[in-house]
């Protein structure tokens, strides 16, 4: 019998206490021990994460590479499976390996498989994949069945261009893992709330609280006053939650846990699911003493229609960055005249043109884009130019070219013939691997519930000597 089925069969109710272990607020970058045992120690019944997102942008998903260092990840996984193993309770892990694609997916596995080997360790292992043929995305472009998110559209061209797709997993195909034995669940991209809310969803806790309590319990004690990144507990209870980090300098306040609801939203007050959507206009947060908060009144609302969040990215070229210094406060006042007619000078020198160049000051607008200089203008600003190509030998040689023509650039006051630049490493051009952009990034229609069965298919297999 699996952890899960264990626990179900022990439970009587939701007057009683459930306690649900976040570990990380993204795992593969490590987990400060001390808290993490101090929330082993509280005997919690589920302990889940989530290992990726699109913040990193779309180069993770397009190369197929994971953003976390391998060594922590390792490390990591080991931390968390251990303790789940020890403890008999559920693992869940969601958007493995940053993207969630099967590149991704089938390393961390990999890892997994290679870590319960050489510590000996036994169980039933879930496996969720997340990657969306690219036949169902056209089929719904067709039908008009994509919603886009924001202003990216999608054409027949960009879906060819466009590499592995991912949907978002909500929290039935982990349902589906946990009813056929699994006690340790390895996810491709899923939301973020999935790996958390499964579990009290299938006890009987209410939805909309389950839910609510997972949007902040993912990003582990980010929601504290200071924030931080360690282990953080949630203790189910009835219609509410409470919250307590597990670090003990860390306080969750009304206004630290009702602030979160900012974070990653466009509205506050919805957050939007597969399976539906949960409210929050009516959630209140009362602080329970000093570093703990009790969060009620999240309603929830199915789906009439089951929607999955989709993401691709698409490659543009072989990208490589000039990395320079200014000091002269002529050359920055006249900063993006010069740059603009550099540009022009290099161009002119380069027969072949398929390339991009873009230019960022930093100091002036290389965060944000002001429609305005600053005044008083900088003493210093940082230049990042970034050359996309067909291929890396070409963009470093646009690169080369552009730094040449910076250096020694005539501009009006200039006082020396030379050193317009100052470099902070030699070379000066730097390899920047591929470039991507998301060419994907849209809300799919689902046909019917059953639908996500096969959209998200999960196998179950045995990892060890588990009986």
């Amino acid at each position: 019998m699996s952890a899960f089925k264990r626990l179900r069969q022990s439970w009587s109710g939701t007057d009683h206490e459930l306690r649900v272990l976040s570990a990380s607020g993204q795992l593969g970058f490590g987990i400060p021990q001390e808290s993490f045992v101090r929330g082993l120690k509280r005997k919690p019944h589920v302990i889940a994460a989530d290992m990726g997102s699109v913040d990193p942008g779309p180069v993770y998903l397009g190369s197929g590479k994971i953003a976390a260092p391998e060594t922590l990840v390792r490390s990591d996984l080991r931390l968390v499976l251990r303790a789940a193993l020890a403890l008999d309770v559920p693992l869940l892990i969601g958007s493995a390996g940053t993207a969630g694609a099967n590149a991704h997916l089938d390393r961390v596995l990999d890892i997994l498989r290679e870590i319960a080997r050489e510590d000996a360790l036994s169980f039933q292992l879930g496996v969720l994949r997340s990657e969306v043929p690219k036949g169902d995305v056209g089929a719904a472009l067709t039908g008009g069945r994509l919603r886009p998110i924001g202003a990216l559209d999608l054409d027949a061209d960009g879906l060819s261009q466009t590499g592995a797709i991912v949907g978002q997993a909500g929290m039935e195909p982990f349902r589906r893992a946990l009813e056929g034995g699994a006690d340790v669940i390895v996810a491709g991209r899923a939301c973020d709330t999935a790996p958390f809310a499964v579990v009290p969803a299938m006890l009987g806790y209410p939805i909309g609280p389950a839910i609510h309590m997972s949007k902040i319990l993912e990003c582990t004690s980010l929601c504290c006053d200071p924030g931080g990144r360690d282990a953080m507990l949630a203790t189910l209870q009835g219609d509410g939650f409470i919250l307590e980090s597990m670090n003990l300098a860390r306080a969750a306040t009304p206004v630290s846990v009702a602030a979160h609801a900012l974070y990653e939203q466009a509205d506050p007050f919805v957050i939007h699911e597969p399976e539906g959507a949960v409210h929050l206009d009516a959630a209140q947060y009362v602080a329970v003493d000093d570093r703990r908060v009790k969060v009620t009144g999240a309603r929830w609302q199915p789906a009439k229609q089951p929607s999955v969040k989709i993401e691709g990215s698409r490659r543009l070229g072989a990208r490589a960055v000039l990395l320079a210094g200014v000091a002269d406060p002529g050359f920055i006042a006249a900063s993006a005249d010069i740059l603009r007619d550099v540009e022009d000078v290099v161009r002119g020198l380069l027969a072949q043109q398929d390339w991009t160049l873009h230019a960022r000051r930093y100091g002036i607008d290389g965060v944000t884009d002001w429609a305005d200089m600053p005044d008083p203008l900088p003493r210093e600003v940082f230049l990042l130019c970034e050359c996309v190509a067909p291929d890396a030998d070409t963009a470093k040689l646009v690169l080369a070219a552009l730094r040449q023509q910076l250096l020694h650039f005539g501009f009006e006051g200039r006082r020396a013939t030379g050193g317009n630049l100052a470099f902070p490493i030699t070379p000066a051009e730097l390899d920047a691997g591929d470039a991507y952009a998301f060419s994907v990034y849209h809300i799919l229609e689902i046909d019917s519930w059953s639908a996500l069965s096969t959209l998200f298919p999960v196998s179950i297999e045995t990892i060890g000597d588990h009986t």
